[in-house]
């Protein structure tokens, strides 16, 4: 047995034998378990839930030793968030914007490109003031200029380790939720720069983008046959490279310049000669910019998926980069020095992380820029092998190829830019102008501001933690009651004090009280008894309520316990008295009606109130922490336990009284009710001369009265119309009878009410009335055409006999005549038939009823479809209907069905299973086809299938997805399961 279970049998074990009236205040402390001894600190290892005394492991190990200052806030030191000395900022990754972050640190490292747009006018006119900026307004750029220029402004003096670039992206239009194509997005916004400076008057800013970026070079057609060259130039801003099937970036420079030969249908129409002649292709350099990007096309479209994919091949590139051999003009100086890497981790086109290797052209420092995080390289050189080892590794992943001095290899690479090695070193740094220089003062402001707010709510949070560190020591060692008076305090309080993580709350101990108002004695397990010195500086510092003292001990409560314990422990002892004295004859007038089903179960019923009465918990006032229950479920639960019938309540009548009949209840000596009743006090009593409910007696008689005239008018309906309700010779519509002209119609709802009348008058109600108007319009008119109530209606309706009409006018109120007449028109032999109806067809609201099926058809919700592979038509059509599986002229070598090619399919196994058919031979088969078939509506499952509960709005991707979820057992489709829809 669990301690906390012999815990409590010790502290009740008293009640067996005590009578409830002798209850002491030394029973009801043992009840409260106040004698247990408190537990010692160290050699109990967890707080123990039976012992109210028990005050180890309620979470006072945090608090009694020596405590570190950090460990009193969760305030991160302000000064991380500081710009390191002689480091750059860097950006914030605001979801997928990585690719921006990368791209933005490179342009900021292009000291032209900075100066250029440090020297593009502002034109927030509105935002300056005389004496400065105004301070109640924010600073909003309004073009994408004015964003670079704030950006950059804060990147080269801000004193915060990384900012915010949301203005910037936001400005552009990016979804930060999506990561796009880093090489787009290059491309694009280099045409928007180009296209935004152009505007501009000053020379060097409006000619910036193409004189860093900006080269030419010419497409090149040279004719086979009279040797005319053609060129058309063009400029380009990057290099687009390919890299696959090459190993060295020179390999694919010269795969770019390449020579292409055009022949076939691919030849080139010359001019000169006036007809498609073979020739020649080339790309010659005519020029290259200062800043030299060369793109290489890592992401490519694989026509066997559909999709994008990564090549992840290994690219080596030198540092130094001579271009004079790959341009047409000789002579100039054309060496290049690598000056930024950009690197896509990740094995997948469509997701992975961007980070950037920039140089910096002052210091010479490499610097690797990663969103936030900016990490200086050591030894002023290039290091890449720890991007090459974050990649995803694959069995087809070749090795990393050896590399010289000055080279570097890399498979995650994916734009290197390179730098004209003539240009003259910046020797000072850049000057951001004042307008932008006071912003960026203002914002390094904010800054401070926001560190010294930090600082003093952690110096705050470590002051009240030391406050609350000498408070617990304090406390802590006054908290075990002892022989001085105490007061009882929830252990759920006592551990939020301790808790440093929440605030201390008021103290609510109105979860533990009982319907007395003072504490339960169930409760005391999740309660703890401190002294009364402890207990009244916790209530005047924290307040709450109620203080639970040594006259909270319920003894009302433990009274009724002690009298439960004792009625539980005799329960066996008066089962048995009762079945003796129950098999004794009762005489005279000394008994009482007990209901034989009470009777039969009254052991049950009592151990269940005693263990009701023993183990309620819900005595309390309905409140814990502060908060009401429920109140519906409060109601439900009280509607659940009034529908349960109490002991003796069995024999009740709906009065309240004494039921009529005696077959339910049973007559029980004086002795055995007495004994009953001390189980169920509150149970109804019937002595023996007790009278049944008179006005149940009443509602008898008439009740007997009223089925003699049900089946007398059943008996007399049933005679008058006996062909309606055995539903023998009715007439029908499409074969119309030759002994009558008209026909009449009423509801088949009516008929089927009045035969279930008939057949069982006891149980159902008289009907009284022909309801016809359910198949009329509201304007009169009939809603069903002829040729519809020979067919798809003929199941609402009912034809009557004009003599059955006769007697229907009779014995039911009428509220409308339906009638069909046939009448002949013409004079030719034979004769054209017509089929009139009174009342007349309404076409209006004929046609919005046929309008509202067909809406019916198309708007449904929960409709169930079946799914299979169909692998063989005939197959099929055998598994899913083998009753017409009957045709003669079927070959022996058809009957032996070969296994088709879905059974490899475990989902759409749809093979017999070796089940034999019973054969059906021709003859049998003309006979059956004669026959009224009685087909099933339930659906017969093939083999393989599956069913799907759709709706009118669902399209097809969303039936394959819910087809993949049904096959798989799934109830979300993870991402990897979408290649499956191409195979449903």
């Amino acid at each position: 047995m669990a301690p906390r279970l012999q815990l409590e049998k010790a502290a009740w074990r008293w009640a067996e034998t005590v009578r409830p009236e002798e209850v002491s205040q030394e029973h009801i402390e043992t009840a409260y378990r106040i004698w247990l001894e408190p537990c010692i600190r160290g050699v109990c290892r967890r707080n123990c839930k039976g012992n109210p005394n028990c005050l180890v492991g309620i979470g006072e190990h945090i608090w009694l030793g020596e405590i570190d200052e950090n460990s009193f806030h969760n305030i991160d030191d302000p000064n991380c968030e500081r710009r390191k000395k002689n480091s750059f900022v860097g950006l914030t990754n605001l979801g997928a914007t990585c690719y921006v972050n990368t791209f933005l640190q490179v342009w900021f490292l292009n000291l032209e490109l900075r100066q250029a747009l440090y020297l593009c006018p502002s034109t927030c006119k509105d935002y300056m003031m005389e004496d400065g900026i105004q301070e109640e307004k924010d600073y909003e750029p309004q073009t994408i200029c004015e964003h670079l220029q704030y950006l950059f402004a804060l990147l080269q003096n801000s004193n915060r380790r990384y900012i915010d670039p949301s203005g910037f992206v936001k400005a552009l239009g990016l979804d930060t939720g999506q990561q796009q194509d880093a090489q787009e997005f290059s491309k694009l916004f280099m045409s928007l720069l180009e296209d935004t400076l152009s505007k501009q008057k000053n020379p060097d800013v409006r000619n910036i983008v193409q004189q860093q970026f900006c080269g030419e070079y010419a497409y090149v057609t040279v004719c086979n046959q009279c040797g005319r060259e053609s060129k058309l130039l063009s400029k380009f801003y990057e290099l687009e490279l390919n890299i696959q099937g090459h190993k060295q970036l020179t390999d694919c420079i010269s795969e770019f310049l390449k020579e292409e030969k055009l022949e076939g249908d691919n030849r080139y129409f010359c001019e000169n000669c006036q007809s498609k002649q073979n020739a020649t292709r080339k790309i010659r350099l005519l020029s290259l910019p200062c800043t030299l990007n060369l793109q290489l096309m890592r992401f490519v479209f694989d026509r066997q998926t559909g999709h994008k994919k990564k090549l992840n091949t290994y690219i080596g590139f030198s540092e130094i980069l001579d271009m004079e051999p790959y341009v047409e003009h000789k002579g100039g100086s054309y060496v290049y020095e690598l000056s930024a890497v950009l690197i896509h981790r990740g094995v997948s086109a469509y997701s992975g992380h961007y980070i950037a290797h920039v140089k910096d052209p002052q210091s010479g420092e490499w610097y690797k820029f990663n969103d936030e995080d900016i990490e200086k390289m050591e030894g002023k050189k290039l290091q890449l092998g720890i991007e090459e080892d974050l990649a995803e590794p694959s069995k087809s992943q070749t090795r990393k190829p050896k590399c010289g001095k000055g080279t570097h290899c890399s498979r995650n690479a994916y734009m290197l830019v390179y730098r004209l090695q003539t240009q003259e070193k910046p020797t000072t740094a850049i000057q951001v102008p004042a307008f932008l220089q006071e912003l960026v003062d203002r914002d390094n402001s904010k800054f401070e501001e926001w560190c010294i707010e930090m600082a003093e709510m952690r110096k705050q949070s470590v002051d009240k933690g030391k406050a609350k560190h000498e408070e617990v020591k304090e406390l802590y060692q006054r908290l075990p009651a002892g022989a001085e008076p105490y007061e009882f305090v929830s252990l759920e309080w006592l551990q939020k004090w301790l808790d440093e993580s929440t605030p201390t709350k008021p103290i609510d101990n109105h979860a533990c009280l009982c319907s007395h108002d003072k504490l339960h004695p169930d409760k005391i397990s999740i309660m703890k008894r401190i002294s009364e010195y402890a207990a009244d500086i916790f209530y005047s510092r924290y307040g709450g309520g109620p203080r639970l003292t040594v006259k909270a001990l319920c003894k009302e409560c433990v009274v009724e316990r002690c009298r439960v314990l004792r009625l539980k422990s005799q329960l066996n002892e008066d089962y048995k008295t009762v079945n003796n004295l129950l098999k004794a004859t009762v005489k005279g007038s000394d008994g009482f009606w007990v209901g034989k089903s009470s009777l039969r179960s009254w052991r049950q019923l009592a151990l269940e109130q005693l263990d009701e009465q023993d183990g309620d918990v819900d005595q309390s006032n309905g409140k814990m922490n502060g908060n009401t229950l429920n109140k519906d479920e409060s109601k439900e639960e009280r509607k659940e336990e009034e529908e349960e019938l109490n002991f003796n309540e069995d024999i009740l009548c709906p009065h309240g009284e004494l039921c009529i009949s005696e077959n339910e209840r049973r007559l029980v000596s004086k002795e055995a009710w007495s004994k009953l009743q001390q189980y169920f006090p509150k149970a109804p009593e019937f002595p023996s001369y007790r009278e049944c409910c008179s006005q149940c007696k009443i509602l008898e008689r008439e009740g007997e009265e009223n089925e003699a005239l049900h089946k007398m008018i059943a008996n007399e309906q049933k005679t008058s119309l006996p062909n309606l309700f055995q539903d023998k010779n009715r007439p029908c519509l499409s074969n119309w009878p030759e002994e009558t002209d008209v026909l009449y119609i009423v509801s088949q709802f009516f008929v089927e009410e009045w035969r279930k009348f008939v057949r069982k008058p006891t149980r159902c109600s008289p009907v009284s009335s022909v309801g016809n108007s359910a198949l009329l319009c509201p304007h009169g008119g009939l809603m069903f055409t002829f040729a519809s109530m020979t067919k798809e209606d003929s199941k609402l309706i009912a034809l009557i006999w004009p003599s059955e009409w006769q007697m229907i006018q009779k014995l039911f109120v009428v509220d409308h005549v339906i009638k069909i007449t046939r009448t002949e028109v013409g004079d030719a032999n034979p004769s054209e038939t017509q089929y009139i109806s009174e009342p007349k067809l309404c076409p209006e609201c004929r046609e919005g009823l046929l309008c509202q099926q067909q809406r019916d058809l198309r708007e449904y919700t929960q409709a169930t479809i079946y799914v299979h592979k169909v692998v063989d038509n005939k197959k099929v059509m055998k598994d899913s209907a083998p009753e017409l599986n009957v045709s003669s002229s079927e070959t022996e070598e058809d009957k032996e069905e070969a296994k088709p090619d879905g059974e490899k399919d475990p989902d759409f196994n749809q093979s017999n299973g070796g089940t034999k058919r019973q054969k059906i031979s021709h003859q049998n088969y003309i006979a059956y086809q004669k026959q009224v078939i009685r087909r099933s509506m339930r659906h017969r499952k093939v083999r393989g299938e599956k069913a799907l509960l759709v709706s009118a709005n669902q399209t097809l991707k969303e039936l394959k997805i819910q087809y993949v979820c049904r096959k798989k057992g799934l109830k979300v489709l993870v991402y990897s399961d979408i290649n499956l829809l191409n195979t449903c």
